[in-house]
């Protein structure tokens, strides 16, 4: 399992084999290639720095297969907020939930 916080430092949730989880257990995702997609196959973000979510402006009309989330399991407990990084160009902060 790999905690995942936003770009600008706030805790997000996890990942657990290419799952990417909500704080309080929702299948929000599935990564590929580094890329997040949600249920209905439209791209929200991207994993960077090993444990940030970022998201590109120019990939927003990228698709991939819609999926059923899995259900929801048990939330995980809150984590600390970390400093957040610079935005890049182009770039915006990770989906809000």
């Amino acid at each position: 399992m790999k905690l995942l916080w936003t770009w600008s430092g706030k805790f997000f949730g996890y990942l657990e084999n290419d799952v990417l989880r909500t704080q309080d257990g929702r299948h929000l995702g599935q990564l590929h290639d580094n890329e997040i997609y949600g249920p209905n196959g439209v791209y929200l973000g991207k994993l960077k720095n090993e444990s940030r979510l970022i998201s590109a402006i120019a990939k927003h009309n990228r698709r991939k297969h819609p999926f059923q989330p899995f259900p929801k399991i048990c939330a995980i407990a809150g984590y600390t907020a970390y400093c957040g990084y610079a935005m890049y160009d182009g770039y915006k902060d990770f989906p809000a939930l």
